[in-house]
């Protein structure tokens, strides 16, 4: 809890090989190690947390009901909301005092990015992955050489004239499944061929998924040693043709239309002016506290014992600076004579 707290990230992997160790242990506020990495924002902690350790739940629950994932998206925290998803955390558990769900909870504080990360892993719930299904083309370029090659009419052509010379074009955010979307997705993720070559995934008929709990290092490779008091696990594979190297079927995942591009002037805004206040007054929102390490950081300590030793490498000072510093002196010097003539001569 201290390395999740604090942020760690050397310790929790370490911790693993440990067998007294409880990672559901919770503390008299009811959090775990988990929620208090992912309401930190400690994405890399997470992820080992989700990776290594295998008997991690990740639905488990505070004395107020709260989820992991429902604490991260109240304090904004986009990554750990993506990644406890993609482990297979419940998006549709609600807390029993208010009844709101980690989505609703997100909305509800005025968490705008996270509501749209959210809003776009239900869109995709599922990772493409192009190691054995390759495909460079962008999926939009056919349909849009289709039109651009279909006859038209010579009012059709006047009209596209007379509207691109009296268009104005203003910077805005790039479309959804747009060309510089698919252009980002195939270089940097495993869709690039240079990855998908070198490397092969362990699962690679069974990418990560929305809702779905995906097996830790430990479980696959055969190192785990499952508890005999704890309760069995569905072994079942979702109907989208998985592989076995899932632990347990995905749940039901409602899938969202694609977003309607804003119309008016409001297309002309960038994302952050669009959205409008979430937060409705006369509900309390869960204080959740995290503190600040209370050492000051490295940087500052090295600065404040630089300046106190001399032997230490000192920063160059710059010739202005010099002559500056040279000129000051010779002026109080010449102060302090006049001050003396003058005291001799009283």
């Amino acid at each position: 809890m201290v390395a999740c707290y604090k942020g760690f990230i050397d310790i929790v992997p370490l911790l693993q090989k440990c067998p007294y160790i409880n990672v559901n242990q919770q503390d008299k506020d009811g959090n775990t190690a988990l929620m208090m990495a992912a309401q930190a924002g400690h994405i890399t902690i997470v992820n080992y947390l989700l990776n290594y350790y295998p008997a991690l739940e990740v639905d488990k629950r505070d004395p107020r009901g709260l989820t992991a994932l429902m604490k991260a998206a109240v304090q904004g925290r986009h990554d750990c909301v993506a990644a406890l998803l993609l482990a297979g955390a419940d998006l549709q558990a609600v807390d029993p005092i208010k009844g709101k769900t980690a989505r609703e909870w997100a909305a509800f504080t005025g968490r705008f990015e996270t509501t749209v990360r959210i809003r776009t892993l239900l869109q995709r719930p599922r990772a493409e992955q192009f190691g054995s299904q390759y495909r460079p083309e962008w999926p939009a370029l056919a349909e849009l050489v289709a039109r651009a090659l279909s006859p038209k009419s010579r009012g059709k052509r006047l009209s596209e004239k007379i509207q691109s010379m009296f268009t104005f074009s203003f910077p805005h955010d790039p479309k959804e499944d747009g060309v510089m979307d698919h252009m980002v997705r195939m270089t940097t993720s495993l869709a690039s061929p240079f990855v998908a070559t070198a490397c092969q995934t362990v699962c690679p008929d069974s990418p990560p998924e929305v809702g779905k709990r995906r097996l830790s290092v430990p479980e696959i490779l055969g190192q785990h040693m499952p508890d005999p008091d704890a309760e069995p696990e569905s072994t079942s594979c979702p109907s989208t043709g998985a592989s076995s190297c899932n632990g347990q079927a995905m749940s039901e995942i409602r899938l969202l239309p694609p977003r309607r591009p804003a119309g008016g002037l409001l297309r002309f805004l960038p994302l952050w002016l669009r959205r409008g206040n979430s937060i409705f007054p006369g509900e309390p929102v869960p204080k959740i506290k995290v503190s600040k390490d209370s050492c000051p950081p490295a940087s500052s300590r090295e600065r404040r014992q630089r300046g106190k030793d001399k032997n230490l490498l000192q920063p160059p000072k710059w010739k202005y600076k010099e002559l500056k510093e040279e000129k000051k002196a010779a002026k109080e010097a010449k102060n302090e004579e006049k001050k003396k003539k003058g005291g001799k001569k009283c």
